[in-house]
């Protein structure tokens, strides 16, 4: 008796199974309801149904019969979870996922007295269509977390296992949660949210419990009873213990936990509270306050990593490379910080899919926008006004962002009382889109396209117009729960013109452009739980315009033109890297990019005497290559190799390894980025720069992640690095590698990092030792550069200090500030004069001997939030601050005069004095 009550019980779950009935019906549907067409099987049969309405939803069907019942009945119902059964005089009773059968399955009838089932038994029972439920789910589980039925039984049916799939989105904000994690423990199996929120995962047939978990999500399980291949979208509430906090504990999680040493994740949000100039937003100038990050000066374009120079960092949004990533010099950034979800910054050993720069990858994502609703935000200042707008466009499957930022600078400078400036011209603007689809569970795309101009003109004869544009498209697929891919197509774009219109008749318009495509394919397959790797092509094609020159005015300017030849390159690369967790404690990441530039026609290259310095005097030969034609070949192995070991759950060890190679540089003779710099790729006479840099670095939480430390030192060894001879021309240069050298670099340094996540105070302190020197040896003089000595770089700057605290006093009032140190940066300054020929002549010291002062700024903000009503159409705050409040002048530049015979220094600053504003946020 027990074993016939068993099998009673696991038989009623199963699917409706109806008696056959060979008479035929004759009618057909257009749009209607199941229900409506039910109906009208009754109007034309004398079968009768017995059912709830509410099973069979609203779907509209449609379609011709001349049919059984039965036949028709599969049809109609076989896209819902709704079976029939056909009892005697004609009545029909529907089901919701069940199964009646007209007889026992043969077990009974073999065995009807047993106390077990055996495996032959189980084996009968399969081969009445009737799979055995196996539920292996946690029998420690609450009994009231809530049940999901998943998939319809279909008669027939084999497959142990199914396919269940879906989206989870955050119930506050109705964004997807990426990167959160399916844990069935009961089978040993997981799956990990792509970016927009979708999972797979294939199980056996049976009842699990899903636990799913995130960092700022609520830990949740839930019951899944899983019939067939189905689909299940969740929606999760956020961590009440986070919300304050999101984004500081994902980051301590990360300090200790992630192989990778040398990576930093800055949130856009955090960029809120840092006080800035003329109060815009950055993300970028947040990431230069942490240890190893600097620029050469305030007011300045770039970025130094690590002792690497600015051309040295790939900066990458939505995959595509952005070339000059600011506005006004560097005093803004050229990216909507309203657009921007999120930051990864690279410094140390970077993953093997980056490549062709020495220093950094600054990783930058663009927000998805709101599936759901309409939603926006925007502000406004004294200079800038920005604004972005999220616009759903299929719900739950597609969205457009669009935002835009303009500043208004022009009126300042006309209103001062300096006649010099009544005709400047300073403004710039940039637009960026993004459109997101969802194609099903498996498929999505997202394209992106970014524009940005600047006009800047301190003079009333001269205009600089320097421009970015950029567009990328990318598709992720997901093959299954373990194997997904990323193919990526972009295109960049950045180009300057200079246009000047004199009193004189030399009137020229000059132009500069470089333009880059790529392809690149990206697979990621996670094996299990301690071992996944990631493997891909890429492919980048540089065509640089050098440079022309053409008059303004042809019939009344001397100017002739002039064109410097194109440049073309082609850089590709495979990459692999591997995941493994050896222990519990040790997690090893490995990899390497194989790298292979091609330098390619059409263009010429100057040939030089052996054992001749490069001028023009040891110049033997030109060679001419044809379009597309090889000039020169490099291929570069780049072993990447990084490693943890965890001491505790709450300090690490970490090291790292990384050498890498760059292909195209940055022109300067200037110590700062200049908006017209030039970059030249490598070729027959230009060696490809490289890199080696070793880390290794203690990583410490206190207190639950209240307090997040980090101890991280680095050494840095560089071949090839580009400079330049004293007074070298850059612009329409046709032989500029006569004006090049290439040396040896050196940099090392100690990161220190105390960051406090929790509490009315939070904030970090970032101190960084370093130092950078560079090498210029040669047997001829000319080519030597201080004896061919190491001597400091442009961005030597050994002590880097920064204090950023935000203190909330309420919900609504908060007070932040910023303090920044740094020692003043190397110069070259004179240091005697001589009489020649009735002439007098100024002696310089050696490059980079002396130092400019000491930096040092203090900023302050405060942060008023707007009432917390639910019930309103936006939420509003102030940001009241203050640049610079003890009005230090610090030097940008230091330059010399010669007066009444005499030469003196004097220095040039940004902002010299207290800068305040005011800027009113809101978003909706």
């Amino acid at each position: 008796m027990r074993l016939i009550f068993l099998l009673i019980c696991l038989i009623t779950v199963n699917f409706a199974l109806g008696q056959n009935d060979t008479t035929k019906i004759s009618l057909s549907f257009d749009d209607i309801t199941i229900s409506e067409a039910l109906s009208k099987i009754e109007e034309v049969s004398d079968y009768e149904f017995y059912y709830l309405k509410e099973w069979l939803g609203t779907n509209l069907i449609s379609g011709d019969y001349n049919s059984t019942i039965d036949v028709i009945l599969e049809d109609i119902l076989g896209k819902i979870e709704v079976n029939f059964y056909i009892l005697e005089a004609n009545k029909i009773v529907l089901t919701k996922n069940s199964i009646i059968y007209d007889s026992l399955p043969k077990v009974f009838q073999r065995n009807s007295t047993a106390d077990t089932i055996t495996n032959q038994d189980l084996q009968l029972l399969e081969e009445d269509d009737i799979p055995i439920l196996a539920t292996k789910s946690d029998s420690n589980s609450p009994s009231t977390i809530k049940t999901y039925r998943v998939g319809k039984r279909n008669r027939g049916q084999r497959s142990k296992s199914a396919i269940l799939k879906g989206v989870i989105l955050n119930n506050t904000t109705g964004e997807p949660i990426p990167d959160l994690q399916i844990i069935v423990r009961n089978e040993n199996k997981a799956a990990i949210t792509d970016i927009n929120g979708a999972y797979e995962i294939q199980l056996p047939l049976g009842t699990h419990i899903l636990e799913m978990i995130a960092l700022g999500i609520e830990n949740t399980k839930q019951r899944v009873v899983l019939y067939n291949d189905g689909s299940l979208d969740f929606t999760l509430n956020e961590s009440l213990e986070l919300l304050d906090e999101v984004i500081v504990e994902a980051d301590a999680d990360k300090n200790v936990a992630t192989t990778t040493s040398g990576s930093e994740r800055i949130d856009a949000e955090e960029s809120k509270n840092i006080p800035l100039v003329l109060g815009e937003r950055d993300v970028l100038r947040v990431a230069t306050s942490l240890p190893g990050i600097s620029t050469a000066g305030e007011g300045s374009a770039g970025f130094n990593v690590r002792g690497g120079k600015s051309d040295q960092n790939l900066i990458l949004l939505d995959d595509a490379v952005v070339y000059n990533p600011q506005h006004f010099f560097g005093i803004f950034s050229a990216l909507n910080p309203f657009a921007i979800s999120s930051l990864n910054v690279y410094k140390g050993s970077f993953p093997s899919e980056y490549g062709g720069r020495l220093s950094s990858v600054f990783d930058i994502k663009t927000k998805n926008a709101d599936t759901q609703k309409i939603k926006g935000e925007a502000s406004i200042g004294p200079v800038t006004s920005n604004a972005v707008i999220e616009l759903p466009v299929f719900k739950d499957k597609s969205s457009l962002l669009l935002g835009g930022r303009g500043a208004y600078a022009n009126w300042i400078l006309r209103s001062l009382d300096e006649p010099d400036l009544e005709n400047s011209e300073a403004s710039f603007y940039d637009f960026l889109a993004n459109y997101n689809h969802k194609i099903n569970s498996n498929n999505s795309i997202k394209a992106t396209g970014y524009y940005s101009r600047d006009d800047f003109s301190i003079t009333s004869d001269s205009l600089f117009i320097y421009k970015n544009q950029l567009v990328s498209l990318k598709w992720d697929h997901a093959f299954n729960e373990k194997t997904t891919s990323s193919l990526i197509a972009s295109n960049s774009q950045y180009n300057f013109d200079i246009e000047f219109d004199g009193d004189s008749n030399d009137d020229f318009l000059f132009g500069y452009k470089v333009n880059e495509s790529e392809v690149k394919l990206k697979i990621n397959h996670i094996k299990d739980s301690k071992f996944s790797y990631n493997y891909g092509i890429a492919s980048k094609l540089y065509n640089i315009d050098p440079g022309n020159l053409e008059p303004l005015d042809e019939n009344n300017s001397i100017v002739e033109p002039k064109f410097i030849d194109q440049e073309r390159g082609l850089e590709s690369a495979f990459f692999l890297s591997a995941n493994l967790d050896i222990t519990d404690k040790l997690s090893v990441e490995a990899g390497v990019r194989l790298s292979n530039f091609l330098a390619l026609g059409q263009g010429s290259q100057l040939v030089f005497e052996e054992g001749q310095p490069r001028n023009q005097g040891s110049i033997t030969d030109t060679l001419n290559f044809e379009k597309n034609e090889v000039i020169e070949s490099f291929f570069n192995p780049e072993p990447r190799i990084s490693a943890r070991y965890l001491l505790n759950p709450s300090l690490s060890i970490k090291g790292g390894y990384g050498r890498t190679y760059q292909y195209i540089h940055r022109l300067s003779n200037n110590t700062t980025v200049s908006p017209i710099d030039t970059w030249k790729i490598s070729d027959s006479n230009i060696e490809p720069q490289s890199a080696d840099q070793f880390t290794l670095g203690l990583f410490k939480n206190i207190d639950g992640n209240t307090f997040e430390l980090s101890l991280e030192g680095f050494y840095k060894r560089s071949d090839n690095i580009l400079d330049f001879k004293t007074g070298a021309q850059i612009l329409l240069n046709e032989n500029i590698v006569l004006e090049t050298l290439q040396g040896e670099g050196e940099s090392y340094g100690i990161e220190f990092l105390i960051r406090k996540n929790k509490g009315k105070l939070n904030g970090w302190l970032g101190y960084t030792y370093s130092r950078s020197f560079i090498k210029f040896e040669s047997e001829f003089p000319e080519e030597q550069i201080n004896n061919g000595d190491f001597f400091p770089s442009n961005f030597d700057k050994p002590h880097d200090l920064s204090l950023v605290t935000n203190y909330k006093f309420s919900k609504r009032f908060s007070l932040s500030t910023n303090f920044t140190y740094q020692t003043g940066r190397p110069v070259t300054v004179p240091v005697g004069s001589f009489s020649f020929n009735n002439s007098e002549f100024v002696v310089f010291s050696d490059r980079n001997s002396f130092r400019i002062p000491d930096f040092y700024r203090l900023d302050i903000g405060l942060n008023i939030e707007g009432n917390h009503k639910i019930k309103k159409f936006a939420h509003s705050f102030w940001t009241i601050s203050i640049y610079n409040v003890l009005g230090r002048n610090n030097p940008f530049s230091v330059f010399f005069v010669t007066e009444n015979g005499e030469v003196k220094g004097q220095q040039a600053s940004i902002f010299n004095i207290p800068v305040p504003s005011i800027t009113y946020n809101f978003k909706f």
